[in-house]
C-alpha cells in the first residue's frame, strides 16, 4: 500500500527541513500543501523553500502559478492527486508538508460537496454586505445555522470577522436553503494511499522567538521590495495574506514601518495558534518536539 507522509505544524518551526530530511531517507518527493507558496511573485513573505532545498529534492506546488490566476482548494485537490499518483507509480513512499490545515485535508480525507451557487446570490450577500456590513453576514449565518456559527466562535472567532468566508457561509446557505453544515462531509473519502502524519511543535514562546526572528529575516531579505512590487495588486485575493496587507498599510500611511513589522509578527503568531487549533483536532498525528533527532522521527514512520 502507497504511503503518504504528511509534515504539518505551526509556521517556522522547521517543516521544510524534516520534510527533505524524511524525503531523502526514502528517496522519494515532496508535496507542498502550502496555499501561501504557491504564487510566482510571493516569495519572501511566504517563506518559499530556497533553490539549494528544493535542489536537494523535487518539490511540487512551490511557485506553480500567478498571482493574478484563479486557484482553489478543489484545483488543489484534483491536481496534487494526480501528481501523487505519478509519484507513487516511482515509489511507494511519498511526502506532503504544509501548514494549511483545508488543503492537507482535501488530499487525506476529500472536500465537502457544495451546492454551486449563483452569480446573483453571490451578488446579492454582497450588495447586502456592503450596506449593512459583517453585521447582516453574522445575523444571517446565525439564523440559518446556529450550529456552524457557535462553532465558528468557538474554535475561530476571527473567522466571524473575515467578510470573504462569511459571505461564502452565508452563499452556501441561501443556494438551496440548507444550513451550511448539512453540506460537510460525514464519511472518509478512500484513498489509494495510507497517511502518516506526523507534527513538529514547540512550547509556545519558543514558537512566538521562531516567528519573530523568522520576520526580522523576512525584513533583512528584501520583503519590504517585494511587498512593494506587489502594492499596485494589493486588492488582489492572493496579498491579502500576513507579511503583505501589514506592509500595504505602510505604504498608504496609515501605520509606520516599525508598526508595521509588529503587526507581521503578531498576526504571524495569531495564525500559528489558528494552525495549531486545526491540526490538534487530527488524533493520527504523531506530535514531536521540533528539536527532536530526525531519526526518532523516521524510526516511527518505519513502524507504521
Amino acid at each position: 500500500m502507497n504511503k503518504l507522509i504528511v509534515v504539518v505544524g505551526p509556521t517556522a518551526i522547521g517543516k521544510t527541513s524534516l520534510a527533505i530530511a524524511i524525503a531523502q531517507h526514502y528517496g522519494c518527493e515532496i508535496i507542498s500543501a502550502d496555499s501561501r507558496q504557491f504564487y510566482q511573485e510571493m516569495t519572501i513573505g511566504t517563506a518559499v523553500p530556497s533553490l539549494e532545498e528544493q535542489a536537494m529534492v523535487p518539490h511540487h506546488f512551490i511557485q506553480q502559478i500567478s498571482i493574478h490566476e484563479d486557484y482553489s482548494v478543489g484545483k488543489f485537490e484534483a491536481e496534487a492527486l494526480s501528481h501523487l499518483d505519478q509519484l507513487f507509480q516511482k515509489n511507494k513512499v511519498q511526502v506532503m508538508v504544509g501548514g494549511s490545515g483545508l488543503y492537507i485535508d482535501a488530499i487525506t480525507d476529500g472536500l465537502d460537496d457544495f451546492p454551486k451557487v449563483s452569480d446573483e446570490i453571490k451578488q446579492l450577500v454582497n450588495d447586502n454586505y456592503m450596506q449593512n456590513g459583517l453585521t447582516y453576514l453574522q445575523n444571517e449565518l446565525k439564523n440559518r445555522d446556529i450550529d456552524f456559527y457557535h462553532k465558528i466562535k468557538q474554535d475561530n472567532p476571527q473567522t466571524l470577522q473575515n467578510p470573504q468566508r462569511m459571505m461564502r457561509y452565508v452563499s452556501v446557505c441561501l443556494a438551496e436553503n440548507k444550513p451550511y453544515s448539512s453540506y460537510l462531509k460525514k464519511d472518509k473519502t478512500s484513498r489509494n494511499f495510507t497517511p502518516i502524519f506526523i507534527g513538529l511543535t514547540a512550547e509556545r514562546d519558543e514558537i512566538y522567538q521562531r516567528i519573530n526572528l523568522r520576520v526580522d529575516q523576512m525584513i533583512n531579505n528584501g520583503l519590504l521590495k517585494e511587498a512593494e512590487s506587489l502594492y499596485s495588486h494589493k486588492e488582489n485575493n492572493a496579498l491579502q495574506t500576513v507579511g503583505y496587507r501589514e506592509l500595504f498599510d505602510y505604504f498608504d500611511g496609515k501605520i509606520t514601518l516599525e508598526e508595521a513589522i509588529e503587526q507581521i509578527k503578531q498576526n504571524t503568531r495569531r495564525f500559528s495558534k489558528r494552525q495549531l487549533t486545526w491540526f490538534k483536532r487530527n488524533p493520527a498525528i504523531k506530535w514531536f518536539d521540533y528539536q527532536a533527532p530526525v531519526e526518532n522521527i523516521l524510526a516511527y514512520i518505519q513502524e507504521k
